[in-house]
């Protein structure tokens, strides 16, 4: 019964995309908000953020949207738009203040994490996008678990170059296998520094084994793109606006639009192969 219901309410979202890291601090949350502005930029495309990162939710900052409440419908929660054709919901939305500590046990958390899925009142949906808490416990397991009621793309797993980044990305992608989710691929963020003024690059985390290019190709997995360091990015989050809208010649956002571009194209294909299977 469980599953009819988070069936009958996601049937309307055409792509659901993960975004994972086994790290905190790699800008996973950054890249979520910039992934679902730069596929919001097609205003032909219905996009959808939900943020079940529950102990941190930074996406209500980071999309402009802070102390915005969520309102109740006959159908379900609505979700908080930034855009008409992009809609956000977080446990941001949910607290009497942004310093608000969420202390709760993982029931608690699965049962807002169903409560996301199962009541909020998305309409029709081309990309909805997951942005995760780290590491590989409760959270991921749950959404796995629901999501797996409807069908999930895939996961975009985010690392920096360095190897204490890379070693829990590792974990994340044995995860991935464990449970079977497909993995789009890896993003290298924070990639080297180009100083504006001198124009030298740096590589503030070095890539001392190799970075996500050598990792790649030991699992066996995609390298979607490196994004390097922009102080515009943080800049940008900060006010709650979009980086790639605000800095569209910037190397960061020729980046990020290579990737979405992408992550779009492994989207269509898993679609159409999904329809001949059927």
């Amino acid at each position: 019964a469980e599953a009819a219901e988070l069936r009958a309410r996601l049937r309307a979202v055409r792509h659901t995309v993960l975004v994972l890291s086994g790290k905190g601090g790699v800008g996973k949350s950054t890249f979520s908000a910039l992934l679902a502005h730069g596929l919001a930029a097609d205003e032909t495309k219905q996009v959808a953020l939900l943020d079940i990162d529950i102990c941190g939710p930074s996406i209500p900052k980071m999309m402009g949207l802070e102390g915005e409440q969520v309102h109740q419908s006959g159908s379900g929660w609505s979700p908080v738009y930034v855009e008409e054709n992009l809609g956000v919901m977080s446990v941001g939305f949910l607290l009497s203040s942004p310093d608000d500590a969420v202390i709760w046990r993982g029931p608690k958390k699965n049962g807002l994490i169903k409560q996301f899925l199962r009541d909020v009142d998305w309409g029709e949906v081309d990309y909805l996008i997951v942005d995760t808490p780290p590491g590989t416990s409760d959270e991921h397991l749950s959404i796995v678990q629901y999501l797996s009621a409807t069908h999930i793309d895939g996961a975009v797993i985010v690392t920096t170059p360095q190897e204490v980044s890379l070693q829990d990305v590792r974990k994340e992608i044995n995860f991935c296998r464990k449970v079977k989710l497909p993995i789009i691929g890896v993003v290298e963020n924070m990639s080297g520094f180009v100083c504006p003024k001198c124009k030298n690059e740096s590589q503030i985390f070095p890539p001392t084994t190799g970075g996500a290019e050598k990792m790649c190709q030991n699992l066996n997995v995609s390298l979607l793109g490196k994004v390097p360091l922009d102080p515009q990015i943080g800049k940008s989050c900060d006010r709650g606006q979009s980086f790639l809208a605000e800095a569209p010649e910037s190397p960061a956002t020729l980046s990020y639009r290579s990737i979405i571009q992408r992550i779009q194209e492994y989207c269509e294909q898993h679609h159409f192969q999904e329809e001949k299977i059927m």
